[in-house]
């Protein structure tokens, strides 16, 4: 775990700074600087994007990674990264051409109150382009054991930009419409500056051969393909849906929520930058010693940071929401549900990993359609009722019947789980500190409050797991900080 943990401390040191200014522009510098609807129309454009860019990709990013290390020779290597590289152009010329051929019938489905998103939509395919090759060359780094910088770009990069950006509509320098088409420059800005760093890591030299494998990678690329799409489906599709049902600026109310939940995924997004390529090395070698243990201790050291960030949100969030302007409100269900089913996908610890790197990635696949399909439907039928609630009612459904069916494939195929007895002390302490804090409010101003409570929740949080051992990584990252805070 020496590598995991020297680069996911780095990593959630760059993720918790990019969740930062992320937080900073989506709780304020949006909802100062710009109009509900024109927040509603760009949240609605990147959640878009989301759920075109994994069908753009292909499922390369993932393929790269669980085929690259069974590769010995450069020449092997390039001719797999050749086709890897080719594989999402194909897609994107598709997709291009049927959106250029239908783009009338295409605009027309954005009639109505929602107008607004129009004159953009065209920004929705180069949104996706853009993030499809970017993931690819991402996951060209993660192969080489080198997550950090690509995290940077990832978390970091984007929103830093989107500062600058949201500043400059502030002081009247770009109007609200030229933000909008400076957002897909950013992009493919970040796309460019990435394939620069992964074709240093490894010199490339284009190959028109293809490998000997090849009908092996284009079957687990088709796959990989509908199961990531369905896992953005279960994250993005909440948005999509909104914006059918309701006026777009719910879009930004509901985004504003499940952003302040998303925070919990800080610690997953860190750590599986390292991880995926190191579980996919570790079952190509046969490993399963070294997986079952690297399954636990994700799990378990995940889910230990998750619940306290989980707490921390819960018991804040009210007066959070009071640093923000009045028309956007609070939905306290919302909250709770979105940050249930990331508090979920963090116990899972390496599972994803385990079996999109497997033999048994089909199973999960059909699944995971059932799943988007569940997704699907309960949107459909919570939105009209419960309004904004009914899609996090939804999304939480549908992640946590697929959390579940996954842990029980991994147990049943490989014999092993995530769970300990060290798992339920670590619930047992988030109820605890939950309820003891939820209803505990200081007569402060909400900034000094937040920062009282976060204060008391964090040392007392700290200190339990520290005394109960509840991880043996968290303690020797406990040691190691103490000397510097005396």
């Amino acid at each position: 775990m020496g590598i995991v943990v020297n680069q996911s401390i780095k990593n959630v040191i760059i993720t918790c700074l990019g969740f930062g200014i992320g937080a900073i522009n989506t709780l304020f510098l949006f909802t100062k600087f710009l109009e509900e609807e024109y927040y509603g129309l760009v949240s609605y454009l990147l959640s878009a994007s989301n759920l075109i860019w994994p069908l753009m990709a292909f499922g390369v990013h993932n393929t790269l990674v669980k085929f690259y290390s069974s590769y010995a020779t450069k020449i092997e290597q390039n001719r797999f990264l050749s086709l890897m590289l080719l594989l999402p152009m194909g897609v994107a010329l598709v997709l291009g051409t049927v959106g250029v051929v239908f783009y009338t019938q295409i605009l027309d489905f954005f009639e109505g109150e929602n107008a607004i998103v129009q004159p953009y939509v065209w920004t929705i395919y180069i949104l996706a382009v853009a993030l499809s090759y970017f993931e690819l060359f991402f996951a060209w780094t993660k192969v080489k054991l080198k997550s950090v910088f690509g995290n940077i770009m990832k978390e970091l990069f984007v929103r830093i930009c989107l500062m600058i950006l949201l500043f400059l509509v502030c002081f009247k320098i770009i109007t609200v419409q030229q933000f909008v088409y400076a957002i897909v420059i950013v992009y493919i800005l970040r796309l460019g500056i990435m394939c620069i760093y992964a074709l240093h890591l490894h010199k490339f030299r284009f190959s028109f051969s293809v490998p000997n494998n090849y009908v092996s990678i284009f079957k687990y690329s088709v796959l990989i393909l509908i199961a990531g799409s369905v896992a953005t489906l279960l994250i993005d599709l909440d948005k999509t849906m909104i914006e059918r049902y309701l006026p777009i600026e719910n879009v930004a109310k509901y985004g504003i929520c499940a952003y302040i939940a998303s925070v919990i995924i800080i610690p997953s997004r860190a750590m599986h930058q390292i991880t995926y390529p190191l579980t996919a090395k570790l079952i190509n070698e046969k490993g399963f010693e070294q997986l079952r243990e690297l399954y636990k201790k994700s799990s378990l050291n995940l889910f230990a940071i998750s619940g306290l960030l989980f707490i921390l949100i819960i018991c804040n969030v009210h007066e959070l929401f009071e640093l923000i302007p009045e028309e956007y409100e609070l939905f306290i269900w919302v909250v709770l549900l979105i940050g249930a089913a990331k508090l979920f996908d963090n116990l899972l610890g390496t599972n994803n990993s385990i079996l999109f790197n497997s033999d048994y990635y089909r199973l999960i696949l059909y699944i995971g359609i059932g799943m988007a399909i569940l997704a699907f439907i309960l949107n459909w039928i919570c939105i009209p009722i419960f309004g904004v609630t009914g899609a996090a009612i939804a999304t939480f459904t549908a992640v946590f019947c697929y959390n579940l069916t996954k842990v029980f494939i991994v147990y049943q195929k490989f014999n092993m789980h995530p769970f300990s007895p060290k798992t339920f002390l670590v619930i047992l302490c988030i109820v605890v500190f939950g309820f003891g804090f939820y209803f505990w409010d200081f007569a402060y101003h909400p900034i000094v409050n937040i920062s009282v409570k976060s204060i008391l929740i964090v040392v007392g949080y700290i200190v339990l797991l520290y005394i109960f051992k509840v991880s043996e990584d968290i303690n020797i990252i406990i040691k190691r900080v103490i000397p510097f805070l005396m």
